[in-house]
């Protein structure tokens, strides 16, 4: 089986990031939260690469971010 090709990469800016959970309400398929609340990416990095089945989920959490602390950037 074939892993799918990224179409975009979820980053997270840890410096603004308050821990407030609510990109893990949003998407808790793509993201966990520590021992403090603070979110954690698959594989407990700042950058993840998105799939298309994962992009909407990505999005929701984006947009749920009050601190702007995620961002997407699509592959061209």
């Amino acid at each position: 089986m074939t892993t799918p090709e990224p179409v975009a990469t979820l980053l997270l800016n840890p410096t603004i990031c308050d821990g407030r959970g609510m990109c893990h309400d949003a998407a808790p398929d793509l993201i966990e939260l520590d021992e403090w609340g603070y979110p954690l990416l698959p594989g407990a990095t700042l950058r993840a690469e998105l799939s298309k089945s994962q992009l909407k989920s990505a999005e929701e959490a984006t947009h749920a971010c009050p601190v702007l602390a995620l961002h997407i950037e699509r592959r061209r």
